[in-house]
């Protein structure tokens, strides 16, 4: 309660953690190709399904954090806080 009360920024990590994940996969797809084109090796099986699953799981990573993202902000906003608290007020001479 402590961590998400006040922040959105929990929710933020998924779209980071996301666009990690399809960076890397895009990265290692990119790679892949340039090998095969420029030395000739044939990428056969696991690892051309494996960019295909991270590059995804990305992607699904990204449209988690931005639905966060607006759940975070619905949650604010519900809360109707003030976005400043007065400590003292004085007057202007």
């Amino acid at each position: 309660e402590g961590i998400t009360s006040f922040s959105t920024f929990p929710l933020r990590i998924w779209t980071y953690i996301g666009l990690a994940v399809a960076g890397v996969a895009f990265l290692y797809g990119a790679w892949m190709i340039f090998d095969t084109l420029a030395f000739g090796n044939a990428v056969r099986g696991y690892p051309s399904l494996l960019v295909s699953i991270l590059f995804l799981g990305g992607i699904q990573l990204i449209g988690i954090g931005v639905l966060g993202e607006y759940i975070g902000r619905i949650y604010i906003e519900t809360k109707a806080r003030p976005k400043y608290i007065i400590k003292k007020v004085g007057q202007i001479k």
